[in-house]
């Protein structure tokens, strides 16, 4: 690996820091755009159960905020389910853009590594070919530089495409499903509305 790293040349080592970035931001939103713990299955059932029981209480409003995040969008609701429809909807919709903003949290970087990787990969192609013309001398070339210069011109193109394909696949992936979060998110904060205001039951 190191003989790699060395063959590749100084503008690898960019290339090197983006794979790594990008691989923690992967894990990272692995393990937190999962489902159970984003909409959490029958979370709206147990809200309109408990809020028939015992009402909307600041107690059972926290519980509800602290334990998701379209708990924070029901609880928003909740906290102005004394006010009007509209209020209530609109308090739902300003927690629903939070809550999209955190939920795509760290995307805008992992897009910039993917789409930035080629072009990384693409300046050292140019180092490496500025070492090819630097081996040319009056007596003919340098076997040894020539073959460097080559060297760092495929493995850094190598490189920043091994990096940027498996980061767009996954910025795509992770895009989809909070945009599908976001939609079921939003059906699920419509019903509680329409069950506080007796249009459903």
């Amino acid at each position: 690996m190191f003989a790699i790293l060395q063959a590749a040349g100084w503008p690898i080592w960019p290339l090197l820091f983006a794979s790594i970035v990008a691989v923690a931001l992967i894990i990272e939103r692995l393990l937190t755009l999962r489902r159970s713990k984003i909409l959490p299955d029958g979370l709206l059932e147990k809200v309109v159960a408990e809020l028939r029981q015992t009402g909307a209480t600041p107690e059972m409003i926290n519980r509800v905020a602290l334990s998701s995040p379209m708990g924070r969008v029901f609880a928003a609701g909740l906290r102005n389910m004394r006010s009007s429809r509209e209020v209530m909807k609109e308090s739902i919709e300003e927690a629903g853009r939070a809550v999209t903003h955190d939920l795509e949290r760290f995307l805008t970087t992992l897009g910039t590594i993917a789409s930035i990787s080629p072009l990384m990969g693409l300046f050292g192609t140019v180092v490496g070919m500025i070492e090819i013309f630097g081996s040319q001398t009056p007596g003919g070339s340098n076997p040894q530089q020539l073959a460097h210069g080559i060297s760092i011109a495929l493995y850094n193109t190598g490189f920043g495409l091994v990096i940027a394909m498996p980061s767009m696949i996954f910025w795509r992936h992770f895009r989809a499903t909070v945009d599908g979060f976001v939609i079921e998110m939003e059906q699920q904060a419509i019903r509680l509305v329409e069950v506080v205001h007796g249009e459903r039951r």
